[in-house]
């Protein structure tokens, strides 16, 4: 992923933030010679202090075969995207269609090396990890090896924990433009008001408000 300085995150904390709000993404991994790399979409529960996610998948998934014999993956999410129409980047001086198109969108893609949790106990306690984010509520039953009601389940599934090795981040809302540009971007987009847009005008006036120029 190309990532300008305008488009960098600023520090640890905008990211680690944004990724707090975001707990779906794809996870990316080499295929075995021969076959095409496995894209996985999952759930997946972000540690800050243990820089790590944590997951699980069916057991029959062909990706095990891939992580087993590379471990490196990268979990990638995507979100607060929308598209800028060319006249919005046009120019004073230019026709409005000789604007240039773009995405907005802001993305953070964690590089891992994984970890595949085998053990009954190990992936109970894989499993209230995940149930505690996603339920914090308390709402479930206790996952133990043997006891109904998710014991008998265990044998079905892997887990997974991805240490996380390096962050790629991009907020990617205009950073480059002219800051009366990106004023009259944000008006276009609340005027629009189409899928998307509020999210990724909500971010572009956070880049904005942080700048100076």
């Amino acid at each position: 992923m190309l990532i300008h300085p305008w488009d960098a995150a600023r520090d640890d904390a905008e990211w680690q933030d944004w990724l707090a709000a975001h707990d779906f993404g794809q996870l990316a991994v080499n295929g075995l010679p021969g076959e095409a790399p496995f894209v996985q979409p999952l759930h997946f529960a972000y540690d800050t202090e243990r820089h790590e996610a944590v997951t699980h998948l069916a057991r029959p998934n062909p990706l095990w075969r891939a992580l087993e014999a590379r471990p490196e993956a990268i979990l990638s999410v995507v979100d607060d995207y929308t598209y800028i129409p060319a006249p919005w980047h046009a120019p004073d001086d230019a026709p409005p269609e000789h604007g240039t198109p773009t995405s907005y969108y802001a993305a953070v893609q964690l590089v891992c090396r994984a970890h595949i949790i085998d053990d009954p106990q190990e992936k109970a306690d894989l499993l209230h990890l995940q149930l505690a984010h996603f339920q914090p509520q308390g709402d479930y039953a206790h996952v133990a090896p043997g006891e109904a009601p998710y014991g008998r389940m265990l044998p079905g599934i892997r887990g997974l924990r991805l240490e996380v090795t390096d962050v790629r981040a991009k907020f990617k809302f205009g950073g480059n433009r002219p800051r009366v540009m990106r004023q009259s971007v944000s008006d276009r987009l609340a005027a629009r008001g189409g899928p998307g847009d509020a999210a990724a005008r909500a971010q572009q006036l956070r880049r904005l408000a942080a700048t100076e120029d």
